[in-house]
């Protein structure tokens, strides 16, 4: 989540590789798993949950932790806060949810997912400081994760199944977004448009008095 929109200028190939694709990556790939479950396409078990744990949750928080090291504040609580998020879902399903019945593992996700839903309204807000293709990951996500809150809390089916559909869009998003920084990076400028920042917060500096 650290490149912006360069139109046709070379760039600078920077001292480390960005984080940011993989971590987009990792996060498309688990959401699309549990949202194709959420959306009853797949006939399986939980195919999603190893993946919660080992590539939504691991990797999404190296790829954060990598971000603290490129100073990038955005990314680092984004994909750290992500990645936990996956692992946290994953432990509750394994260690927690099989002690309460359906009822009240739905009422855990939907506060869980609330919380969640809180977190990404601010940082839906900030991504409109990256660009128009994260802040498009953001968009979708929060849409997915008030739908299924609401889906979980009032134990409606067919909600958790519209929040499905709307997870899989998310994860197409983000693997879009994921497949631009890979490409971008690769070639050093704009290859797969991911757009510039929606809008500038940045205080501008008066003119200096003669």
């Amino acid at each position: 989540m650290t490149y912006v929109e360069q139109e046709s200028t070379p760039q600078t190939p920077p001292s480390a590789a960005d984080p940011a694709p993989l971590g987009l990556a990792a996060f498309a790939l688990t959401t699309f798993l549990l949202s194709a479950k959420n959306a009853q396409w797949t006939d399986g078990t939980d195919a999603w949950l190893g993946y919660a744990l080992g590539y939504g949750g691991l990797v999404q928080l190296l790829a954060g932790m990598w971000e603290f090291r490129n100073r990038n504040v955005f990314g680092a609580t984004a994909f750290s806060s992500y990645g936990g998020f996956w692992i946290g879902l994953g432990l509750y399903i394994l260690l927690v949810a099989k002690e309460g019945n359906a009822d009240q593992v739905a009422n855990d996700l939907g506060w869980i997912l609330l919380a969640f839903a809180i977190f990404n309204t601010y940082m839906l807000l900030w991504s409109t400081q990256v660009n128009l293709a994260v802040f498009g990951v953001f968009l979708a996500l929060e849409i997915t994760e008030i739908i299924l809150f609401i889906g979980n809390f009032s134990t409606s089916e067919t909600t958790i199944k519209i929040g499905g559909y709307f997870g899989v869009i998310t994860a197409l998003v983000a693997w879009y977004t994921s497949a631009a920084g890979v490409i971008n990076g690769m070639l050093g400028r704009t290859t797969l448009f991911v757009g510039k920042p929606m809008l500038n917060l940045t205080p501008t500096q008066p003119p200096a008095r003669p």
